[in-house]
């Protein structure tokens, strides 16, 4: 007899996506197989799914009473314990469907909330999803007391108790709220002081962004040599990442990578995460990076600039990376990604394809950040010698007798503090034409 612990059985779901007025049926399939895929990542095996054309909302149910109905039975045929819905439920519609089934029914706003759940790793991702959490179960708390209430076994002697311990809970998560919100504040002005710290090296920044499982990690490795986790699964990354590469100028770019998006991600995951994205914010440029095997590659596109707009990161400059490069063997579906995204890079940061024009492309953008300035700094500002030399923007260097002179390119932070030791034209010329006369003698 074996004594391996007993492996319990993934909970079995029934998904139901909707299909209204303003969305094609391909689309709706399209999002509930994106759900399905969210499921499963959350340890769900989906045994049934179906798209419901919705040609009025019902205030009940969202469904009309006798599908309703139907789709219970079906669940309940197949042995469901779960009914997931890929548009939101208010919470009374989804007290309803829990009490007509006696099933648990959740909506895409929770599967992800339990993926993000499960995936945060640093502190202030952890707190961020806890206060998403609980801004997602506030006005669900009555639903849990119902619950309960089935339990129990009901009765009107115990609504009065029900209805008093709710209003207590609904304080305990109010009060929770606002120290997690006190937490995330403390955490933010800590990671304020970080980038800080690092903008006093001042190296150029770009930030990778794209819908999730883009390939945006595997990017990041195939770029810089790092080891960033790049799972096949959706949201496999949710803390920012920040590595360096030095690019083939001999200029140092710093690169994050970023939390992906996806279609119908809950506005209070994006207010939440808003902090963790601030690196794509305060970035020189943004590196957005398009799934080119995905059918859905221009809708991912599109949902990730929206998310951006939401961010106020749209205005930024953006250069498009088309990934997976070697997954599209399809001639005309080439093409036809060339003609959608005309000034794009095309990679494959699984293969290295394209990696080569990728890292010049990303260095011309670099080097249009950058003033092209000639220096003569005093013996005395070896720091500031030292800053240039780590930011790669030195082009020629010689020591002189009343300083270091050095011919570069200055990325904009450094040019303030370079700006004293700017020469003026006629002494430009004269040190330039000893310079010459110096490596033509040698």
């Amino acid at each position: 007899m074996s004594n391996a612990p007993a492996h319990n059985p993934a909970p079995r779901a029934l998904l139901i996506g909707l299909q209204d007025a303003d969305h094609e049926r391909k689309e709706a399939e399209s999002l509930l197989e994106e759900l399905a895929e969210l499921a499963t990542n959350v340890g769900m095996e989906v045994v049934v799914r179906h798209v419901v054309r919705l040609r009025e909302r019902n205030p009940r149910f969202l469904l009309g009473t006798g599908k309703t109905e139907e789709l219970i039975q079906e669940a309940k045929a197949n042995q469901c314990e779960l009914i997931v819905f890929d548009d939101e439920l208010h919470p009374a519609q989804q007290r309803n469907w829990e009490a007509a089934s006696g099933l648990t029914v959740i909506d895409r706003q929770e599967v992800i909330l339990d993926i993000f759940a499960a995936r945060a790793r640093t502190k202030e991702a952890r707190l961020q999803v806890e206060l998403a959490q609980a801004e997602y179960f506030m006005p669900r708390l009555r639903r849990a007391w119902s619950h309960l209430s089935r339990q129990r076994g009901g009765g009107s002697t115990q609504r009065g108790e029900g209805e008093t311990q709710l209003q207590l809970d609904q304080r305990m998560v109010r009060d929770r709220i606002q120290r997690l919100r006190a937490e995330l504040t403390v955490v933010r002005k800590q990671r304020g002081v970080q980038r800080r710290q690092r903008l006093r090296v001042p190296l150029p920044t770009a930030a990778i962004v794209g819908y999730t499982n883009a390939g945006k990690s595997s990017l990041l490795n195939a770029l810089t040599g790092s080891h960033a986790l790049a799972a096949d699964k959706l949201f496999a990354t949710l803390d920012p990442m920040t590595r360096r590469k030095r690019l083939p100028s001999g200029r140092t770019l710093l690169i994050t990578d970023t939390v992906g998006f996806v279609r119908r991600l809950p506005h209070r995951l994006v207010e939440a995460f808003k902090a963790t994205l601030e690196e794509a914010l305060v970035a020189d440029f943004l590196i957005h990076v398009v799934d080119a095997s995905s059918e859905e590659a221009a809708a991912h596109h599109a949902t990730t600039m929206s998310v951006l707009r939401e961010l106020g990161a749209d205005k930024a400059r953006i250069l498009t990376v088309l990934n997976k490069l070697d997954q599209v063997d399809d001639p005309l579906r080439l093409a036809e990604l060339k003609a959608q995204f005309p000034d794009a890079m095309l990679v494959s940061a699984h293969t290295g394809a394209g990696l080569e024009n990728l890292l010049a492309k990303i260095d011309e953008w670099v080097a249009q950040e950058a003033t092209p300035v000639a220096v003569l700094i005093p013996h005395s500002r070896y720091d500031l010698i030292n800053k240039l030399h780590q930011a790669g923007a030195v082009h020629r260097e010689q020591a002189r007798d009343e300083g270091v002179y050095i011919e570069g390119l200055l990325p904009q932070r450094l040019l303030e503090a370079a700006k004293p030791f700017i020469l003026s034209a006629p002494a430009l010329e004269l040190y330039a034409a000893e310079l010459a006369a110096g490596s033509a003698v040698a």
